[in-house]
């Protein structure tokens, strides 16, 4: 009985997940987000927008934390420059996550789900300004959490889609097509679920 238990807790996890908000969820700071689900167990649920920005760039964000003393100092590899600052949700809004490929590792990094590692430090900042960073990463700025039970009610009342999540939509610097092709996955149109359809 309690093997059947721990596998019906496994097996109903949505780490690894998108939530994709529906249109019930209208209000800020969720309508229209996508988020990608780090954990969730029985004790809650924690993950982070990844389709809304904040308003400064990357090479911006490295400059003021005085990892570097100016833009022109950053040696970012390839498409390093295109690495989004997301608002991660209403949680710690002032603190730093770096979700990203699993080719980076140091004493912070946290597997999340198959290729794809949570880094929650400067370490790995500094290491992509120095341009040996990881392959592809995103960084929210706070976080979405969920009491226990909590998501599971949200869900219930038809707040949030879910699905497997796709880690080139995860990765994409294009915020504004993430909840089209989230949504895409399970082959629904925004235009059907948004309540402002046909509004000019």
């Amino acid at each position: 009985m309690v093997r059947d238990d721990i596998e019906e807790t496994a097996a109903d996890s949505l780490e690894g997940h998108f939530l994709i908000a529906m249109p019930a969820l209208d209000a800020e700071p969720f309508n229209r987000t996508v988020i990608y689900v780090c954990a969730h167990s029985p004790n809650g649920a924690m993950g982070f927008i990844i389709n809304k920005p904040q308003h400064v760039s990357f090479p911006e964000l490295l400059t003021q934390l005085g990892i570097v003393e100016s833009e022109d100092d950053i040696r970012l590899p390839g498409g390093g420059r295109e690495v989004s600052v997301c608002m991660g949700g209403p949680v710690e809004r002032g603190r730093g996550f770096v979700l990203h490929s699993d080719d980076y590792d140091s004493e912070s990094t946290v597997s999340v789900a198959e290729r794809i590692s949570l880094t929650p430090t400067l370490d790995i900042l500094k290491a992509i300004s120095q341009g040996i960073g990881p392959r592809t990463a995103i960084m929210a700025l706070g976080y979405s959490g969920w009491a226990p039970g909590q998501l599971e009610g949200e869900i219930a009342a038809n707040g949030w889609l879910t699905c497997k999540a796709d880690l080139s939509i995860v990765f994409d610097s294009k915020l504004e097509d993430k909840y089209g092709r989230a949504l895409a996955l399970l082959g629904v149109d925004a235009a059907f679920l948004t309540s402002e359809a046909g509004h000019a």
